[in-house]
């Protein structure tokens, strides 16, 4: 597929506001990466520098391959975990963006295995009553630093991913995927709304979790509104940016 150039630029720029949107609602800070396939040629993808999210602009954008190899010689420092996002768009071809976090309700869940992550609210479907744990140390021992940091470790990630949209990382935070950016970043941020709502209704009793058929048409019906949040939280994170660089 040939994409215009025009809509690939517009496609870069959205990058750039996801990573800006992502650190404005509280889902990374100073860590954490959000990603796009390159609709132009599936076995790519665009990815910042190795910077903080908050930060980032249209020329630290750089272009990998699944391997995660830089394919222009860029020599700027890229992320670690890069082979997060490599793995899973070279297991899951429906997926087109990535986001990998540390969101703080969410590492929790993660590390407490008698409480798992599960959609609670409406906004939340797209999680689903399954939402599987990665345990670094059934492939890499007891002594890792827990971040993904070649491809075997991504490899077994994307497999524990499996055919979900979440995939939990023990002592670590958690990778969201989608088929649009836009989605990614939506689901990235309600995770974590809604993993604090779990944790706060859990201290008044047993919650009403949603059905699996709940979970299906709330995710089919909010995520056609995902244009709506976006460009909300593309305006605020817009005017935060401005407003740093003016002080």
């Amino acid at each position: 597929m040939k994409t215009q150039p025009k809509l690939l630029s517009s496609l870069l720029d959205d990058l750039v506001d996801a990573n800006l949107i992502l650190f404005n609602q509280g889902v990374v800070d100073a860590f954490g990466h959000v990603s796009v396939r390159n609709p132009e040629n599936p076995d790519h993808y665009f990815l910042s520098r190795n910077m903080a999210p908050g930060l980032v602009t249209r020329e630290d954008i750089i272009e990998f391959d699944l391997d995660g190899n830089v394919v222009d010689g860029d020599t700027r420092k890229v992320y670690l975990e890069r082979y997060i996002h490599g793995e899973i768009y070279r297991a899951r071809p429906d997926v087109m963006a990535v986001v990998h976090s540390h969101s703080p309700s969410v590492v929790p869940f993660s590390a407490v295995k008698s409480s798992p992550l599960r959609p609670m609210c409406h906004m939340s479907g797209f999680i689903g009553n399954h939402v599987p744990n990665f345990e670094i140390r059934d492939v890499a021992g007891d002594a890792t630093d827990l971040l993904i940091t070649n491809q075997k470790l991504g490899a077994a990630l994307s497999d524990t991913l499996a055919d979900n949209t979440v995939v939990l990382m023990r002592g670590h935070g958690s990778t969201v995927v989608a088929p649009t950016l836009k989605q990614a970043v939506y689901r990235a941020v309600y995770v974590e709304v809604n993993a604090k709502l779990q944790a706060e209704a859990s201290r008044l009793g047993p919650i009403e979790f949603l059905t699996d058929g709940e979970t299906q048409t709330t995710q089919k019906t909010i995520e056609g509104q995902v244009e709506r949040p976006w460009q909300l939280w593309r305006m605020n994170a817009r005017k935060a940016q401005l407003s740093w660089q003016e002080s």
